[in-house]
């Protein structure tokens, strides 16, 4: 349906997307997702023509329904973009002005309710998001109990599982949970094509599987919306303090880092982008539990391949195993 002949799918990460990435996972074989709520009408129509210069595979653009996307939704349809993602929100918003543009409909969700709602519809393809993934989340359920269950309320709709998947074990193990495919966003944070600071890709590196956690600390520019990140000290600060409600946490309204044209403060929804400077350390270093897993910096082309080799090796070793035990 999507056109991809690998089942990976890189998560609209944020700020962190840029041309580069989305066009090395989609040339790859797998589905780049440029993340285009925030990025404005003249830009999301520059990042659109730039991804179509660097590939002629296809790529997806991804909206957050919470925010006014109905510009930019129109950009995506007039530059036609064959995919458009949404999350975090009733796709029944907007639909019916995706179908009727031509592209394909991909929306995320965080419990079975919202995939029947979703089902409902019209959707072509369901992402089910478990608690085990980096950034903004939606449910409460992990990956592993909750994408069967999707798959079981909607099929035959397709299921794209998120939450927690690294490498080709983990796409493994959701194929084998009755996903089509996996939707993987920390470790393409680490992709060398991916605007992410260095201290921040060197956490994500560095990180220990437990050491993200599901908060709603990092609140200022997208309030009521939890999110995964990994420790930091706003984050501890906050937590000594008793976790306040804004505007009493510790340090409230600080300028934290710096770049051109920008001042972030302490809570805001903004990760470490390069070319900032200060404490940027102190900033949302969103993340999934699977960070644990990341050990390295490689391009997108290379993560692709080897969770996709890795995953047929252990799929081919199965059912050599189901071979064996049939004799």
């Amino acid at each position: 349906m999507l056109g991809i002949g690998a089942p990976v799918i890189q998560a609209p990460i944020g700020s962190a997307v840029t041309a580069e990435l989305v066009a090395a996972v989609s040339a790859a074989g797998g589905l780049g997702m440029a993340a285009l709520t925030w990025s404005g009408v003249a830009r999301s129509a520059e990042l659109i023509r730039r991804i179509r210069a660097l590939t002629d595979r296809p790529f997806g653009a991804n909206l957050v329904l919470a925010f006014p996307i109905g510009d930019i939704l129109e950009v995506c349809l007039r530059e036609r973009v064959p995919i458009i993602s949404t999350f975090w929100g009733d796709p029944a918003a907007v639909h019916d002005r995706i179908r009727t543009g031509g592209a394909m409909h991909v929306h995320t969700v965080g419990s079975v309710a919202e995939a029947a709602r979703a089902a409902e519809v019209g959707v072509d393809v369901i992402v089910a998001q478990g608690v085990e993934a980096g950034g903004h989340v939606r449910g409460h359920t992990s990956t592993l109990t909750l994408v069967p269950a999707v798959a079981d309320e909607v099929g035959p709709i397709p299921v794209v599982a998120a939450g927690g998947i690294a490498d080709g074990r983990g796409l493994a193990a959701v194929l084998a949970l009755g996903a089509q495919a996996a939707w993987i966003g920390t470790r393409f944070l680490t992709a060398t094509e991916a605007a992410t600071h260095g201290i921040y890709r060197q956490r994500i590196v560095d990180a220990r599987v437990d050491e993200t956690t599901y908060t709603t600390c990092f609140d200022v520019g997208w309030p009521d919306a939890p999110h995964r990140v990994l420790r930091n000290d706003t984050l501890r600060r906050w937590e000594q303090a008793g976790s306040p409600a804004a505007p009493h946490r510790p340090g409230e309204g600080d300028v934290i880092a710096t770049g051109p044209g920008r001042q972030c403060l302490r809570y805001e929804d903004l990760p470490p982008l390069p070319g900032l400077s200060g404490d940027v350390e102190a900033l949302a270093l969103y993340a999934g539990e699977a960070a644990g897993l990341v050990h390295d910096v490689q391009p997108a082309a290379e993560i692709v391949h080897g969770i996709v080799s890795q995953a047929s090796a252990i799929r081919s070793l199965g059912r050599g195993t189901q071979r064996r035990e049939r004799r």
